[in-house]
């Protein structure tokens, strides 16, 4: 197993991706229906249609005679409870027949919106997040930054105050490619920290910031203090250790990767990450 790959099954573990597998992101102009109008803003070439659509043909016969009923049950619901249930039953189709992403995600989306609860915006918004930064496709990860920023506004007008959404919401532009300003999005995690220089999802939000700009001395400073607050986060480590081998300094990469091992549990990660210690040591 080649590093990138047991570097992506760990970080699996943790239900996020090592930072360089999500490569450099570079915004473009298109245009999309209800973009955003602030003239920072960039929008994709996406549009939700075009995305199911798309999904849909990949699908059987016999599936697409049940996406087709569903449809139509949401058009016929009159009352709202009927309507998210109806894209939750989507969501479900598409997660577990279909194995499809993109549409799970959008009804995940249009059940949150309709419902206009924070749990279930905030939902929505980081289950788009964490997908998008594993995203190879530019304008895929758009639309999905898109998504993921409408949902955490909403979710935003609802508690203001919700620290976790307003890094999101930074972490959508920071991933996205979605700001033509990049200081956008990391104003808004800069004000979490303002607050608490110790809140551990803007740290390493900023961390993943500073690996993409090319900052290791800033990703490496911000990691370590993750590691003095939460000494057993194995994705600080893991991205403590790789951004040490980016910089070329194997006596630090290795002490990393040294540390992460106590902390995991699956031994053939566990033996992928000794192999690449051995790797470094020549």
């Amino acid at each position: 197993m080649k590093k990138p790959q047991w570097i992506t099954l760990l970080v699996g573990m943790c239900f996020v991706v090592i930072i360089f597998l999500w490569g450099r992101f570079t915004p473009a102009q298109s245009n999309k229906p209800n973009a955003p109008s602030s003239e920072t803003n960039i929008t994709s070439s996406l549009t939700s249609d075009s995305i199911i659509d798309g999904a849909k043909k990949r699908l059987t016969p016999e599936q697409i005679v049940r996406i087709n009923t569903l449809e139509h049950s949401v058009s016929r619901g009159d009352l709202k409870d009927q309507q998210i249930k109806v894209y939750q039953q989507l969501a479900h189709f598409w997660a577990d027949s279909a194995a499809a992403f993109e549409p799970y995600a959008w009804y995940e989306g249009e059940s949150a919106r309709l419902e206009n609860s924070e749990k279930s915006l905030t939902f929505a918004a980081h289950l788009f997040l964490n997908y998008l930064q594993r995203e190879e496709n530019t304008e895929k990860r758009k639309w999905e930054a898109l998504q993921a920023r409408d949902l955490f506004e909403r979710s935003l007008k609802l508690n203001p105050e919700n620290d976790s959404s307003i890094v999101g919401l930074g972490a959508c532009y920071l991933f996205g490619g979605i700001s033509a300003m990049p200081m956008e999005g990391i104003l808004k995690i800069k004000s979490v920290l303002d607050k608490d220089s110790t809140n551990i999802y803007a740290l390493m939000t900023m961390a993943k910031g500073s690996l993409i700009s090319g900052q290791y001395d800033k990703a490496i400073s911000r990691l370590e203090t993750v590691n003095r607050v939460q000494p057993d986060n194995l994705e600080a480590i893991m991205i403590m250790a790789d951004t040490y081998e980016r910089m070329n300094d194997k006596k630090n990469a290795i002490t990393w990767y040294q540390n992460s091992l106590k902390f995991i549990n699956r031994q053939d990660v566990k033996a992928e990450v000794e192999k690449r210690i051995e790797e470094l040591k020549k």
